[in-house]
């Protein structure tokens, strides 16, 4: 997949299949649309490409938002890399760009940079300054352009009966399980390994502090899991902590997240880790000493360990 960090270095291509929008989470609402697009470019001899935005629209234009994203946008580029697509175009989204009107969005970019002949939206899909843009709209000029319009049948995204915003939900009350059947695959995060108090080594669970350098990305709610991990494209099995750690840490200013991988006895330090959230173990709870943390944690390694027979 060829990834264009603006329309600077763009490179035109032949017959062009195209859509947009922000693609959080590439879910299976999402993955609908991608591969009518791939369905389209195969049986046209086109190519397929998708136009995002980065940084995420609602971040950007309204104040104060606290939105949490399901994905990176390095996760991202690799998501859609993992559908299929042959462009992937991200655009800088700023204050001066969602003044673009619709017809400069379809002018200056659809036609005139990627030469657009099919064009593929979902349903209720709109796009230019105040959201003028819609399919209606989109229908009125193609025929002046010279590209089609298609999209997306409001059924077709309502058999998969999902969105986003409800994955968001899903993650933030800890239904990892449940955000796993919207996405088609697990929810993850990554980061980098950094050093700790190191507590869990002396009670028999060393972990790996995770640093996520993203403030935007969505972290399950505070709990333990079961989760699979992979450092050095080599694949672990483990449970992981999202919390404050209240045995041992009476300040509730820092959530910590602390994965412990079964088997594993090698240094992590400054490595990047991709942690895949598997099941909820249980909520955060807080013990009356540390011995009574580390007879939980044998009991947590079980059940984490069920999920994976």
């Amino acid at each position: 997949m060829k990834v264009y960090h603006g329309l600077q270095n763009f490179q035109a291509f032949k017959n062009p299949v195209v859509t947009s929008g922000t693609f959080d989470g590439v879910h299976l609402g999402h993955q609908k649309i991608l591969n009518r697009l791939k369905e389209i470019a195969q049986r046209d001899g086109g190519e397929t490409c998708l136009i995002t935005f980065h940084p995420h629209p609602r971040l950007v234009l309204q104040k104060d938002c606290d939105l949490k994203l399901l994905n990176t946008i390095e996760e991202r580029i690799d998501l859609i890399e993992k559908e299929g697509i042959d462009h992937l175009i991200i655009l800088e989204f700023t204050k001066e760009f969602s003044r673009l009107t619709s017809l400069s969005f379809i002018r200056d970019i659809i036609v005139n940079t990627i030469h657009t002949k099919k064009l593929v939206i979902g349903y209720d899909h709109h796009f230019g300054r105040n959201r003028e843009g819609s399919f209606e709209h989109l229908q009125e000029f193609g025929p002046l352009y010279g590209f089609e319009v298609e999209e997306i049948p409001a059924q077709d995204i309502d058999d998969v009966n999902v969105s986003s915003t409800k994955i968001r939900k899903a993650i933030a009350d800890g239904d990892v399980q449940g955000a796993a059947t919207f996405l088609g695959r697990n929810y993850m995060i990554s980061g980098k390994v950094v050093k700790g108090a190191q507590l869990g080594r002396t009670i028999g669970f060393p972990t790996a502090n995770i640093e996520v350098n993203d403030s935007n990305k969505l972290i399950p709610k505070n709990g333990v899991y079961a989760v699979r991990c992979e450092i050095d494209d080599k694949s672990y099995e483990g449970m992981i902590n999202i919390g404050y750690k209240p045995t041992v840490n009476h300040d509730r200013s820092e959530i910590f997240i602390e994965v412990h991988l079964f088997g594993v006895n090698f240094d992590m330090y400054d490595k990047i880790i991709s942690i895949e959230f598997v099941k909820k173990i249980r909520n955060e709870l807080k013990f009356e000493s540390v011995e009574e943390l580390k007879n939980q944690l044998v009991l947590d390694k079980k059940i984490a360990l069920n999920e994976f027979d």
